[in-house]
C-alpha cells in the first residue's frame, strides 16, 4: 500500500524565545514492513541550524536543530512510503538494545496492584507468549475505552485505568505495563495511521504498543483499534512512554507562551490523485 503523508506542526509565540533546541524522531523505521519512495523533513519560519544527526540502539534516526529569536517555526513533513502487511511483526529492524531494557518502568507506565490484577486475570490460563500478548491488549481496550479529548499529556497508565478512559496513548501506556506485569518487554511505538477500522481519516500521529514475543521478537499491538498494525500504518519510532519516543522534544529559553498547531493527513494513491 502506497501512503503520502503531509505533517505541520506549527509553533508561535507571543514573545520571541531566545534560543530553541529540538530533536526531531521523524523519519519512517527502516524495517520489513515498509519502503520509504521518498521523505523530506523542513523547517520554516526561521533561520535554523541542522546539528547532529544519528541512528539510535533503537533502529531510529534522530536529528536536532537549534534557533534563535524564534517568532514562528513550523516543521513541515511530506514524503511516500509503501507499506506491507507483516501482522504486526517487526521483521528486519536493525536495533542494538536487547529486548530486556524495556522491562524498566517509567513515570508514565508504573504499575500498581491494579494493573497488575488486570494483567493476572487477562492471561490466566493461556500459555502461549503471543496469545497471552493478544488477551493484554484485548483487557487494556475493554478497561480503558477509547475516548478522545478525555486525558491530558501526562496522564499515567493507572491514572487511565482508574478512569475508565483514555486516548490512544494512554491505551498504549497500559499494555506496556500490563506486559511488564507478566514478564513481557513493552515498548510505546509512535507513527501514523490512513484510517481508522470504519475509514474514517486520522487528523494527528498515532501511537501503539510492541510486545516482545519469544520466537516471533516485537509485535505490534494496536489497543484503540483493536488489531496488529497492518499495511495501513507507518512506523516511526519507539521508546519506553512517550515521552521517550516522542516525535518532536525540545527545549526553549526565555519568550513567552507557546502555541503550537498540529495538522497530518495519510493519503492512499487513489486519494492522493483525486
Amino acid at each position: 500500500m502506497k501512503l503520502h503523508v503531509t505533517h505541520r506542526t506549527e509553533y508561535t509565540y507571543d514573545a520571541p524565545i531566545r534560543s530553541l533546541v529540538q530533536s526531531l524522531r521523524l523519519w519512517p523505521s527502516e524495517f520489513d514492513g515498509q519502503d520509504v519512495h521518498a521523505w523530506n523533513v523542513g523547517i520554516e519560519g526561521t533561520a535554523v541550524e541542522r546539528g547532529a544527526a544519528f541512528r539510535d540502539g533503537a533502529g531510529d534516526w534522530i536529528e536536532t536543530v537549534s534557533a534563535r529569536d524564534v517568532s514562528q517555526l513550523a516543521i513541515v513533513i511530506a514524503g511516500e512510503v509503501e507499506t506491507r502487511d507483516l501482522t504486526g511483526v517487526v521483521r528486519g529492524l536493525r536495533e542494538k538494545v536487547p529486548p530486556q531494557a524495556y522491562l524498566r518502568p517509567s513515570n508514565m507506565t508504573r504499575l500498581n496492584q491494579d494493573l497488575r490484577e488486570l494483567a493476572q486475570d487477562a492471561v490466566s490460563g493461556i500459555d502461549d507468549e503471543l496469545s497471552r500478548a493478544h488477551a493484554l491488549s484485548r483487557a487494556v481496550a475493554s478497561a480503558i475505552v477509547y475516548t478522545p479529548g478525555s486525558t491530558e499529556a501526562d496522564t499515567t497508565a493507572t491514572q487511565a485505568l482508574e478512569m475508565g478512559k483514555g486516548v490512544c496513548q494512554d491505551q498504549t501506556h497500559a499494555v506496556i505495563a500490563v506486559a511488564r506485569a507478566v514478564g513481557m518487554p513493552g515498548r510505546y511505538v509512535v507513527g501514523y495511521l490512513h484510517a481508522t477500522s470504519d475509514g474514517t481519516t486520522h487528523q494527528a500521529s498515532h501511537a501503539w504498543a510492541e510486545i516482545w514475543v519469544e520466537g516471533l521478537g516485537w509485535v505490534g499491538f494496536d489497543a484503540a483499534n483493536g488489531c496488529c498494525p497492518d499495511e495501513k500504518y507507518i512506523r516511526l519510532g519507539s521508546g519506553l512512554d512517550a515521552h521517550a519516543a516522542a516525535p518532536i522534544r525540545g527545549r526553549s529559553l526565555g519568550g513567552g507562551l507557546e502555541d503550537m498547531s498540529v495538522d497530518v493527513r495519510v493519503l492512499d494513491e487513489q486519494q492522493q490523485q483525486q
